[in-house]
């Protein structure tokens, strides 16, 4: 088998199909292989940069997920996108701060997918999630709220119940996607329509 210098040169081949390869068997090396795969993550090429991260995401390790969390700040939204895709597929709390920056990207994927990820970091990113629920911004806010409604957290219900009152119908939609995917949405409204009642 090559070792991972040569799969790390395949990486680079300008053959998807070879380079996908690549990523398979350096995956299978695992940690080791980091050391072939990071420079990679920082070559002058957009493209190379990007094959470095779509490898790196796929050998999990806290070197891999720092190389992905600085690369959300790369100048090519290409790169931005596979590092937060990588971050879906490899959770790192250290990373929740610098996907929440995300989620105002010019790059609507990029945006998109690092509310992916903070959805799948989970409880961790709570308080930063709680801060960009309370944006300017309309698309920061929705993006937000969807991933706290995506995580299925219990201690967001409070953040998805005050979400209701938003001005934005997709922050709304989505906070009130995120209480029925906890129970909690119907089990209020029963409350509200039965209090009513009995008055």
């Amino acid at each position: 088998m090559p070792d991972a210098a040569d799969l790390a040169g395949e990486l680079l081949s300008s053959d998807e199909g070879r380079a996908e390869v690549a990523v398979r068997r350096l995956a299978e090396l695992g940690p080791q292989a980091l050391a072939a795969v990071l420079p990679l993550c920082r070559a002058e090429e957009a493209e190379h940069r990007w094959w470095g991260l779509r490898a790196a995401a796929s050998i999990p390790d806290r070197r891999s997920a720092e190389a992905l969390a600085v690369a959300l700040e790369d100048r090519e939204p290409s790169v931005r996108q596979a590092a937060a895709l990588g971050l879906r597929l490899q959770p790192s709390a250290p990373a929740s701060a610098a996907l929440t920056q995300r989620l105002a990207d010019p790059d609507a994927l990029t945006a998109r997918l690092a509310s992916d990820a903070l959805a799948a970091i989970g409880g961790a990113a709570l308080p930063d999630l709680r801060r960009a629920s309370a944006d300017e911004a309309p698309a920061v806010r929705f993006l937000a709220i969807r991933a706290l409604a995506l995580m299925k957290e219990p201690s967001a219900v409070p953040d998805l119940f005050a979400a209701l009152e938003d001005e934005s119908v997709l922050v709304r939609h989505w906070a009130e996607r995120g209480l029925e995917a906890l129970g909690v949405g119907m089990v209020f409204f029963r409350a509200e329509a039965g209090g009513g009642s009995a008055g």
